[in-house]
């Protein structure tokens, strides 16, 4: 089979070039690497043509060493194409392998600390799964998995992950429906071109036990398999002091992904992904009604699940995808996917005037099974060519997304004056559904053009089409259809600077799976402004990014499963400064770190809503968060780590209750204080194993970092942590 090389590397094709054996004639090798003997070469033909043999053709074959990624990533397919992500008009942070296996993360959620201007969100009504607000604005719309679309609720794992990738700003243009703050796309694992495998196992304090695999085989010259395994549980430091309950979580999962003609002119490859989760949820603590702050009546520990509360999911995702090369500069890439997400769960909201109860009566029970269903189709064309003496990247795609969702409460299967009771999946059928079915069709369009040397012009359009039925709101069927766009002007005065003005805007439909509101409101809308510089320092080891920003709002919708037709604000912005280093200072000293600091104001109110909330602070929206993480190698073999997680405070409060967040007429909402948390590192590492012990919460500081906007609960993040892991490689 003919190999045609891609206009820009592609994952498969740069682990080839690191990997495949290297096949050079032995005169080749003679000449490349024996240049001080050319003396003798030349005394060789000074004494006569007639002594010159000629030697037979000798093969050799080497294999290339792997070169380390470390914090610093240097590729990405965020937009749509394979792009070196200094070059992107947009300010994007990317959580390496490396990072986050030296912070021995789990959960997806543990790994986005180390995304500034992220906060967390609890409960909401329902959607407890993975929620996090970025730069001021809800993310849980705008989950993707290798670029496609994975918004469904449940709680990710990252055992299957090489990269996470969060792309700042509004990018409907290139995603379809979502919000100002930004994109979180997961990168999978894919095969590689050498047999390699990793074994690793994990015990730490309060029963926290981890395993995983990770095995890669060769199945031919362009072919292999790569396999992922984890299993994990872990308690916690809070429970109930009634019937010894506490919050838990266990997880497991596993990950095939198969690729046939690895960095050939046509590449196939197929992948499935299940995960399992079956945790105790943990809703915190109340908020104290008269101080605003977490109440400390029962003690920052309590739990008020019992053994019986659940939320147990089950997610199963097949994706086959296509590449085909027809020559240098262009590419046809083409992924189908089927996604079921199902999940039930039963939790326990805590209580402001009684402590937790052995049987749960004195919590506020929460219930919901969910099942989603998608079917996904994308289609992404990239052509690079000269025109009129002008390079120009094109990108044209089609996409198409089927979605149905079934939503219900369960049933309460207590006698008449027990407490109440449930199980996994048994709904209740007196209570109403909330389904919804959706088909969504795109096309994009986007041209990057080198108008002058150094400087680019980048330009895109998108049109999305949806018809959509469902039921239990206002309006029972919808179609619509919303154009995006984006526009990028950069200056890259040299391979190691870039300085650029970007815009983007994004919008959400009046009605989908997660906004209730019917066709009662005009879709959301938003914009961003970006004025941001990309630096590589030290040989291009080191990236330093700066962005200032804008981001506005219109018709927000309130994201409380619970609420149908509420709009949250009118009119909100977020002003904000970020800065952020990724990479290597020397050849022992690492660091990823970033500071978000952030101005957000109500602009105008919600209908319905109190008309003093103009010009205050939005929920979940602190003034700055900072975080770093580095590591040194001060001997050989010994590694330390030290990292850090800073937030500001945070607000939580109803803006549709009946005197909102004001107490005598001043602003006054629930507020989660600032915090810092302290982490750290040590290992020991050798070519074939590795030991390494993390503490997190270092100085065992209560601390909480998730927060409840509707209502009136937060969770306290973790007590002081230890955990011993030990990989092995082979």
């Amino acid at each position: 089979m003919s190999t045609v090389p891609p206009h820009e590397p592609q994952p498969q094709a740069e682990n080839a070039a690191l990997l495949r054996p290297k096949v050079l004639p032995l005169g080749a090798a003679v000449l490349i690497g024996l240049g001080a003997a050319q003396p003798a070469l030349a005394q060789s033909a000074e004494t006569g043509a007639a002594d010159a043999q000629v030697l037979p053709t000798v093969t050799v074959t080497d294999q290339a060493p792997v070169a380390e990624e470390g914090y610093l990533k240097r590729t990405t397919r965020v937009g749509k194409t394979l792009q070196d992500p200094q070059e992107i008009p947009q300010a994007i942070t990317i959580l390496t392998r490396d990072l986050l296996e030296d912070q021995q993360v789990g959960s997806l959620r543990e790994a986005l600390r180390n995304v500034s201007g992220l906060t967390f969100n609890a409960a909401e009504g329902g959607r407890s799964g993975d929620n996090m607000m970025l730069r001021g604005f809800y993310t849980f719309g705008d989950m993707y998995l290798d670029g496609m679309r994975d918004t469904a609720q449940y709680n990710r794992e990252t055992f299957d992950l090489e990269s996470v990738e969060v792309l700042r700003g509004a990018a409907a243009m290139l995603y379809g429906r979502g919000q100002a703050g930004g994109v979180i796309n997961q990168v999978s694992k894919t095969p590689l071109p050498v047999d390699k495998y990793k074994l690793t196992g994990s015990v730490g304090t309060e029963d926290y036990r981890e395993g995983t695999a990770d095995l890669n085989k060769t199945l031919g010259e362009n072919s292999a398999l790569r396999v992922n395994l984890m299993k994990r549980v872990e308690g916690s430091w809070r429970k109930n002091p009634a019937n010894g309950a506490e919050p838990e979580v266990d997880r497991q999962g596993a990950a095939l992904s198969f690729v046939h003609g690895m960095g050939t002119r046509d590449e196939v490859q197929l992948s499935y992904y299940y995960l399992q989760t079956r945790d105790n949820p943990d809703y915190g603590v109340p908020f104290d009604a008269t101080t605003k702050r977490p109440l400390k009546r029962f003690g920052s520990s309590a739990f008020w699940g019992t053994d019986d509360t659940f939320d147990d999911s089950d997610t199963h995702i097949a994706t086959a995808t296509y590449t085909h090369r027809f020559q240098p500069g262009t590419e046809w890439r083409t992924s189908l996917r089927f996604a079921d997400y199902d999940r039930s769960y039963w939790a326990l909201a805590p209580s402001r005037t009684s402590a937790p109860a052995a049987d749960g009566s004195s919590g506020s029970s929460k219930t919901r099974n969910t099942d989603y269903q998608t079917v996904a189709l994308q289609s992404d064309l990239t052509h690079a060519l000269t025109l009129a003496g002008m390079r120009h990247e094109l990108l044209l795609g089609f996409e198409y997304l089927n979605e149905d969702s079934h939503r219900r409460s369960l049933r309460n299967l207590a006698a008449p004056g027990a407490p109440a009771f449930y199980r996994p999946g048994i709904e209740d059928p007196k209570a109403s559904a909330t389904d919804f079915t959706g088909d969504s069709y795109a096309l994009l369009a986007q041209d990057t053009i080198e108008f002058l040397p150094g400087w680019k012009l980048t330009l895109g359009a998108r049109r999305d089409e949806l018809s959509a039925d469902y039921s239990n709101v206002n309006s029972p069927s919808l179609d619509y259809g919303e154009n995006s766009y984006r526009a990028g002007l950069s200056w890259l005065p040299t391979a190691n600077q870039h300085y650029y003005l970007s815009w983007s805007d994004s919008f959400s439909p009046t009605a989908d799976l997660y906004q209730l509101s019917g066709g009662e409101y005009p879709a959301e809308r938003s914009d961003v402004v970006e004025l941001g510089a990309k630096w590589m320092l030290f040989e291009g080891d080191l990236s330093l990014r700066a962005a200032l920003f804008r981001a506005t709002k219109d018709w927000e919708r309130n994201t409380d499963l619970e609420t149908t037709g509420a709009i949250l604000t009118r009119k909100r912005r977020t002003d904000g400064l970020e800065l952020e280093a990724a990479g290597r200072i020397t050849e022992r000293w690492e660091v990823f770190a970033g500071l978000a600091l952030m101005d957000a104001e109500i602009l105008k109110v919600a209908p319905g809503a109190d008309p003093r909330l103009k010009g205050q602070q939005p929920r979940n929206t602190p003034d700055y968060t900072f975080n770093l993480w580095t590591t040194y190698r001060f001997m050989p073999g010994w590694k330390a780590g030290l990292g850090a997680e800073t937030k500001g405070e945070r607000y939580g409060y109803n803006p549709m209750a009946a005197n909102g967040p004001f107490v005598n007429g001043k602003f006054s909402p629930n507020v989660a204080p600032s915090y810092t948390r302290w982490d750290a590192m040590l290992a020991y590492e050798q070519p074939s194993y590795t030991v390494r012990m993390n503490v997190r919460n270092l100085f065992d500081k209560v601390y909480y970092d998730a927060i409840y906007e509707n209502g009136g609960l937060v969770v306290p993040g973790t007590d002081r942590a230890v955990i011993l892991t030990a990989e092995f490689k082979f």
